[in-house]
């Protein structure tokens, strides 16, 4: 009899293992596609309680060199880097050099006087009104994805003539406001960005392998490169060290230095004690609304538990911290593949080790069978958004509805979600196909189905000519080629402009061209809205 008590006491010990080894393999099933020679991929750290409880690496690091991903393989993070650029900010108030209700003129008086002050505490939570300084950069016909000296984007926001909206009016994510906070962060403590951040966050949190990269020609061991499915299966690096600016990005981390900033936020080991507070309080507009987004980190509910984000992405990096504060529950996910989608790894990787705390899914085992949503060929099109003229595009396929690369998950009729929460809810009523997209009770984007405007040719023949804006130094050129209005900029490939309805036109590349025309029906000039852009304006010159 004690024989058997004994092994049965042995087994009872093994369960907890043996549920582990469960778990584990349901993350390896998640990671697959990934976890396989010749393939770059993603590496995991799962975190409770401030430590690891499964970390791995699936794929590889280097196609060129054969080394496997792993939880030292240091990352480019892209806007993940935004929570540390945010954290330097409030030390810096905590050591007097700023406050966060500041006026960015004090620290940068290049910008100009828009009529309305323009706070750091704004710029932190993206309700500035300052355009997105990446896409001036893309509609400029200049490569965003290069070195341009901090000056020279500086001198780019300060020819803005205007804001998006009057700061505090709205929400709208915008790299601009990191660029500049890591400006104010040197011009005010004396130090740069990558030097402040190392002595206040870094060295004393131990994490070694981390840094802010301003400077191209640096050596960065462990760096991974990075990689964009190719022709045939293969695969195309898409990674550069020829890119130095911070602040909005420029962040190089590991799973393994993540770790360390993850259990601060449970320790709470820098500053004078301000610093988490500061960081998860959610931004108010100016009507008392609160949004979801905080300092560098996105607030919200993960089927019924609260959590704490934020993903990152640039070149064929794709990145993700996914934090439950309530469970201790932290998963880190850093991708050297561009087609890789962390932030939906992450929470399948959060379903597996929080099964039991989630609420049930919304998603209906089957799919619903209203009438409009039965066939997601009939929800497929280009939406636009007469308010701000953003379009965003929706295709069918294998029987799903797909959102620029994402299968979106079927949550009722009409009704989808992605897996990062936000919902996609379309309506025909009124005979008009519609599309609302809203997520934490904020409406992200509404738009209207567009059909197919034809236009022919002495139609699209008023429209051509040469447009200049001195809000970007550039020229657009027009031209009617084979049936289509063509656009050249610089050196770059011609658009292919396709029009929306009367007088706006898609580009895609560079957002939508809406055209101006004076008393007599003529047109004089042109306007280009870009998502986070809004109404840079250009002169017809010809």
């Amino acid at each position: 009899m004690r024989s058997v008590a004994i092994l049965a006491f042995a087994f009872l010990l093994r369960i907890p293992v043996l549920a582990a080894q469960t778990d584990q393999q349901r993350v390896d099933q998640i990671f697959a596609a990934y976890d396989k020679a010749g393939s770059p991929g993603c590496a995991l750290g799962v975190i409770r309680d401030g430590n690891f409880i499964y970390r791995k690496g699936y794929g590889i690091a280097s196609l060129e060199l054969g080394v496997p991903l792993s939880s030292q393989s240091v990352f480019y993070m892209g806007s993940v880097s935004k929570q540390f650029t945010a954290a330097s900010v409030v030390l810096a108030s905590e050591q007097g050099f700023l406050s966060l209700d500041d006026d960015i003129r004090k620290y940068i008086p290049e910008i100009p006087d828009y009529g309305h002050t323009v706070t750091l505490r704004q710029m932190l939570h993206h309700t500035s009104g300052f355009r997105d300084v990446l896409g001036l950069l893309a509609i400029s016909g200049r490569s965003a994805l290069d070195l341009h000296p901090t000056p020279e984007l500086i001198d780019l926001v300060a020819r803005q003539k205007a804001l998006n909206y009057t700061p505090g009016e709205e929400y709208l994510y915008s790299n601009t406001n990191y660029f500049l906070l890591a400006e104010v962060v040197k011009r005010s403590t004396k130090k740069p960005l990558s030097v402040f951040a190392a002595e206040n966050i870094f060295q004393p949190l131990g994490m070694s392998h981390t840094r802010f990269y301003d400077d191209h020609t640096v050596v960065v061991p462990g760096r991974v490169p990075a990689y964009a499915p190719g022709k045939d299966g293969s695969f195309a690096v898409d990674w550069s060290t020829n890119f130095d600016k911070v602040g909005d990005g420029g962040l190089m981390s590991s799973v393994d230095d993540l770790l360390l900033w993850d259990r601060n936020f449970y320790e709470n080991r820098l500053g004078k004690g301000t610093l988490l507070k500061e960081m998860q309080t959610r931004g108010v507009l100016n009507n008392g609304k609160q949004i979801s987004y905080a300092l560098g980190l996105e607030i919200g509910t993960y089927r019924g538990l609260p959590i704490v984000e934020h993903s990152g992405g640039l070149f064929g990096y794709r990145t993700e911290i996914l934090r439950f504060p309530e469970q201790r529950f932290t998963v880190v996910c850093l991708c050297n593949l561009s087609s890789a989608d962390p932030s939906g790894l992450s929470h399948k990787v959060a379903d597996v080790y929080l099964e039991k705390s989630l609420r049930p899914s919304t998603v209906p085992p089957h799919p619903a069978t209203a009438e409009v949503a039965s066939d997601p060929g009939q929800l497929a099109g280009k939406y636009l958004n007469r308010l701000d003229h953003s379009v965003l595009s929706f295709t069918a396929g294998d029987g799903s509805l797909v959102f620029y690369g994402t299968t979106l998950r079927r949550s009722g009729p009409n009704r989808f979600e992605d897996l990062g929460g936000a919902v996609f809810a379309f309506d025909n009523s009124g005979g008009m196909m519609k599309v609302t997209i809203s997520q934490s009770d904020e409406i992200l984007f509404t738009g209207t189905k567009m059909d197919e405007l034809q236009l022919n040719d002495a139609a699209l023949a008023a429209y051509a000519g040469a447009y200049s804006s001195t809000e970007l130094n550039a020229t657009y050129k027009l031209s009617v080629e084979n049936g289509d209005l063509m656009l050249r900029n610089n050196w770059n490939a011609p658009l292919k402009l396709s029009p929306l309805v009367r007088d706006e036109f898609n580009s895609g590349d560079i957002g939508t061209l809406v055209f101006q025309r004076d008393a007599d029906g003529r047109i004089s000039g042109l306007s280009v809205f870009d998502g986070r852009i809004r109404n840079v304006t250009f002169e017809k010159t010809n």
